[in-house]
């Protein structure tokens, strides 16, 4: 009995390392972005996620965008727009939603200061005290009725939702107040600000009187956040952002990684990273421990707000981004069946836009219907009756027909060496090469399929030499077979103009070659001149 004809096995090169780190790759996981465009054309001045007083886990279902005169609530799950509030007398600033998701609170141009009922979008507290515009507002982590706002009045203040006025009127900055927080962990009743005056403060609303600590910087700051431990603060001024220990009352560390403004930070990846976004357009992302940046991005526009997105289980899962002209970006990490969901929604989206949504459609019917009868195969075969079983009798193999075979396959098994290659370096495909070129090697008939080749047939073998030499996981084989061409072929080179032209370009390249690896073994001598151990 015949042996079923095998096609020629195809070599699987293995992966180069990446030139990526984890890190890197991480990041750039976050994909499949999506676009809100203001409608006003406002930039988007901030972006921010309700957390929870007791875990920093979030427990609602949006996020909050502030552009323009409206606050607009989109879903972390769809990703899309669920609710706008337009009721502001001017442009609206710092909406923040309370960690339940029921209370909104946001300040805006004309100085007022107005809480939300989100379900209903009814007002449920107006302050006017201030009459400069207010440009922060954050609820507190503890208490579910009190918040902070910073205003251009140089003032920090403190409220609470059931009162008509501040309880509390922190004084001491002498410029804007465009940022601020509550320190976080046990010391959460600690305020911090940051001014144009170039000053980050420390209020505790126990003695209003005077900041309890501060912090000169060079330039005005335009953003602070605090680390979840309580005991550091991250400051940014213009492009640099300063890393402060509130119990040592010093500047740890200074990242100067930005071209221009740093205008927003926020923590991600359980606070165990730093991300800023400048108006340089670049989003760079810092670990915490030597505040390194592992990874970053280039946006279109300057960056004037971003929030790292998390779901319940604290992950990270989007990346929200507001620029100058009014674009909100949003990235997305995908795994799983999302991804799949995606891929295919994508699919259907490709198809419909080309016009083929029913061909489309067919298709995948088709594959439905084909992986249901595998299934009703596989039932099949496992009767008690036998019916329907695989069995192969002897004498009787089923082999693949000739049609499935490639062209090479079939010049290789009808011994035609020559042919294989030429239909092999025809497809353009390295791996097939490579993997015809192996198996004539392994048959010693790789001088038989370079010999009496004519200028034709001569010219793609040289020029995929040519081409792949400089390959690290090519470089044996074509050295191989340039070697064996050279010594059928050196008598008439001459005869024909195109191939001493490919005949000279291959022996530049490998000048080139040579002295790339002259270079390597001179750096290596000097290398171990220095530690005389590395060749150990």
């Amino acid at each position: 009995m015949a042996a079923e004809v095998q096609p020629v096995a195809q070599i699987k090169l293995p992966s180069r390392p990446s030139s990526l780190s984890p890190e890197q790759l991480y990041w750039r996981s976050f994909k499949t972005p999506i676009k809100h465009i203001s409608p006003t054309k406002h930039g988007i001045t901030h972006i921010s996620q309700p957390t929870s007083i007791s875990s920093a886990t979030n427990l609602s279902d949006s996020f909050v965008v502030s552009t323009g005169a409206r606050i607009q609530l989109y879903s972390t799950r769809t990703r899309k727009l669920l609710k706008t509030i337009t009721r502001f007398d001017d442009v609206a600033y710092s909406g923040e939603l309370r960690h339940d998701g029921r209370v909104l609170v946001a300040g805006d141009e004309t100085g007022a200061i107005q809480a939300f009922d989100v379900n209903s979008r009814a007002i449920l507290k107006t302050w006017k005290e201030q009459k400069l515009p207010v440009h922060v507002t954050r609820w507190s982590p503890k208490e579910t009725t009190s918040l902070m706002s910073c205003g251009d009045d140089n003032t920090v203040r403190l409220w609470d939702l059931p009162s008509d006025n501040s309880i509390v009127t922190f004084r001491g900055h002498s410029d804007y107040v465009r940022s601020g927080c509550f320190l976080s962990g046990s010391n959460s009743n600690i305020l911090v600000s940051g001014s144009y005056d170039s000053t980050v403060r420390l209020w505790d609303a126990r003695t209003p009187e005077a900041a309890v600590m501060t912090f000169k910087h060079a330039t005005s700051v335009e953003d602070v956040l605090c680390m979840p431990s309580g005991t550091q603060l991250v400051a940014s001024a213009d492009n640099q952002v300063a890393i402060l220990d509130v119990v040592a009352g010093k500047p740890l560390h200074m990242i100067k990684n930005h071209q221009k403004t740093v205008t927003s930070m926020c923590l991600a990846s359980q606070g165990s990273r730093l991300v800023t976004g400048g108006l340089d357009g670049h989003m760079k992302v810092f670990e915490t421990t030597g505040w390194n940046v592992v990874a970053g991005s280039k946006y279109a526009s300057p960056i004037l707000s971003l929030q790292v997105i998390t779901s319940a289980a604290r992950e990270d899962k989007h990346i929200a981004v507001g620029m100058s002209d009014g674009t909100l970006s949003i990235k997305t990490r995908l795994s799983g069946e999302q991804k799949v969901r995606e891929r295919e929604r994508q699919r259907e989206m490709e198809a419909l836009l080309a016009g083929k949504i029913e061909e489309h459609d067919r298709k995948k019917a088709k594959l439905a219907k084909k992986r249901g009868a595998g299934w009703e195969r596989r039932l099949r075969g496992r009767d008690f009756n036998g019916d329907g079983a695989d069995i192969i009798i002897e004498g009787n193999v089923r082999t693949k027909t000739d049609k499935k075979m490639k062209s090479w396959d079939r010049a290789m098994h009808a011994t035609r060496y020559a042919e294989a290659l030429d239909h092999a370096i025809a497809t353009k495909q390295r791996p097939v090469v490579l993997s015809i070129l192996n198996e004539l090697r392994y048959r010693s008939a790789l001088r038989a399929a370079l010999e009496n080749r004519n200028e034709d047939t001569l010219q793609p073998v040289l020029h995929w030499i040519w081409t792949n030499i400089s390959t690290t996981q090519y470089t044996q084989i074509c050295v191989q077979v340039a070697m064996i061409m050279m010594d059928l072929y050196s008598a008439q080179v001459g005869s024909s103009p195109t191939v001493s032209r490919l005949v000279n370009k291959l022996h530049v390249r490998m000048q080139e070659e040579a002295e790339r690896s002259k270079q390597a073994i001179q750096t290596k001598g000097m290398l171990e001149l220095l530690l005389p151990d590395i060749g150990e």
